[in-house]
């Protein structure tokens, strides 16, 4: 049976509060071979971990990340509904750490509006931390994978597509794999990636019978909140 690698999905979420670094740390002790990641930019220009466009507090407050700064982010315990210990927001850089640490996978994606300068930062300090080749950049918008390849040709992108998306074909003319809704992935779609020497990942694979049939397909990534490494 071909080789799987297990993305958890922010982190491993569906025991720890997702997008946090105890998320990540316990993804890499549960086996997964990597980690997704959501990236927004603070009001004094720091990179954190962040679905959302704001962060709730333990307090019940909340700042919204774009307008904040990290200090002020990073003032109080995030609201923990998972775990009983405080946590809080992460930087990117840590994320990075992480992952460098337990040689894993990075899946990034970037949330709100980014410059080319931004974009240049992110990627650039993948570079510094860890290294390009073990980051794959996914994003809806094709125009943000068009200039982020500009900047990073050697960074591998994926187009991130769902049930409303059409024309996964371009990815072709660029060499763009593809991160797939797992209702939508056909034995027909991963065929035709494979054949031109791309990767299929699937998202977001959380329920037995779903864990079963992608176990037993010809995928390269499945992305879950609650499967790891050590469920393969």
């Amino acid at each position: 049976m071909k080789k799987i690698c297990m993305i958890a999905h922010r982190g491993y979420s569906s025991r720890y509060l997702m997008n946090t670094e105890q998320a990540f740390a316990e993804a890499a002790r549960h086996g997964s071979g990597g980690a997704e990641t959501d990236i927004r930019r603070t009001k004094d220009g720091v990179y954190v971990c962040s679905h959302d466009d704001n962060a709730v507090f333990a307090d019940g407050t909340r700042l919204y990340v774009a307008q904040a700064t990290f200090a002020e982010l990073t003032a109080k315990p995030l609201r923990n509904d998972k775990t009983d210990n405080d946590v809080y927001l992460c930087t990117f850089r840590r994320y990075l750490e992480i992952m460098r640490d337990n040689g894993m996978i990075c899946f990034v994606e970037l949330k709100g509006p980014f410059t080319d300068a931004q974009v240049g930062e992110v990627f650039g300090m993948v570079a510094e931390v860890y290294d390009l080749k073990q980051c794959i950049f996914q994003s809806f918008d094709f125009d943000n994978l068009l200039r982020a390849r500009e900047q990073f040709p050697e960074m591998p992108m994926m187009l991130t597509y769902g049930s409303n998306e059409s024309h996964y074909e371009r990815c072709f003319d660029y060499g763009f794999s593809l991160d797939i809704d797992y209702t939508v992935v056909t034995e027909e779609i991963i065929k035709e990636f494979h054949d031109r020497g791309l990767e299929v990942a699937v998202w977001t694979v959380n329920t037995p019978e779903a864990f079963a049939r992608f176990k037993n397909m010809d995928v390269d990534y499945i992305e879950s909140d609650v499967y790891g490494g050590a469920d393969l």
